[in-house]
């Protein structure tokens, strides 16, 4: 099946929204290293201050990536908007109002992975974009859906049971989504979707005394 949109004007949405929100991005990149600061230095609140930073971010990619800017090329951005909000609702509701969702770290390898993961979201992303020659405003930036994606799998690879397994199910279906634009446009950056949904994939399916009842 055809996409409503060529190559050009996919990359085309990205310069628009750089454009736009700058600097914006620079503003989400320290709040998603705050949050991840108080998670590594074990805060009470680290739980519900990732919660809110992860609510932020879904709720910023649904409104003014998908409906604002995608949903100019794409209609199916209409769609992609709901689900993002949808996941911003439950980050939300689970970890800042009921402080389901609970943020740890040790020397394992559940750590090691969900480390890295968060590391390739924010680092190594923008790095191998540079790398493979795409130029911002051009290109992805920290707030837009597939460095995000991997940013939140990898922090949700933190978290400790029980945990309730909605909180995946968005971030699980863009990764299906998302990876597509390594073979379409070339965004070989995107690879590493496959490993964070793997990893996600991996907890959601875990057994059953690691999920909560919600």
């Amino acid at each position: 099946m055809a996409l409503p949109f060529s190559r050009e004007q996919f990359f085309e949405v990205f310069t628009r929204y750089n454009d736009a929100v700058w600097p914006a991005q620079f503003l989400l990149y320290a709040a998603a290293l705050s949050a991840l600061a108080l998670v590594l230095a074990r805060q009470r609140h680290a739980g519900r201050a990732a919660s809110a930073l992860l609510a932020l971010l879904w709720a910023w990619m649904a409104v003014v990536y998908h409906l604002v800017y995608f949903r100019e090329v794409n209609p199916a951005a209409t769609l992609f908007g709901a689900a993002f909000l949808l996941a911003a609702a439950l980050f939300a509701w689970h970890g800042v109002v009921r402080g389901k969702l609970q943020f740890a770290w040790a020397l394992d390898t559940r750590s090691a992975a969900g480390l890295l993961l968060v590391a390739y979201g924010l680092v190594f992303y923008p790095a191998l974009a540079w790398l493979l020659g795409h130029r911002y405003p051009a290109m992805p930036t920290f707030g837009l859906p597939c460095p995000t994606t991997l940013f939140t799998l990898g922090l949700l690879t933190l978290m400790r049971p029980p945990y309730p397994r909605s909180v995946f199910i968005v971030p699980l279906a863009w990764v299906l989504v998302g990876v597509q634009a390594v073979f379409l446009f070339g965004l070989y950056e995107d690879i590493g979707l496959l490993a964070a949904g793997a990893a996600g994939a991996w907890l959601l399916f875990q057994r059953k005394t690691s999920w909560s009842h919600a």
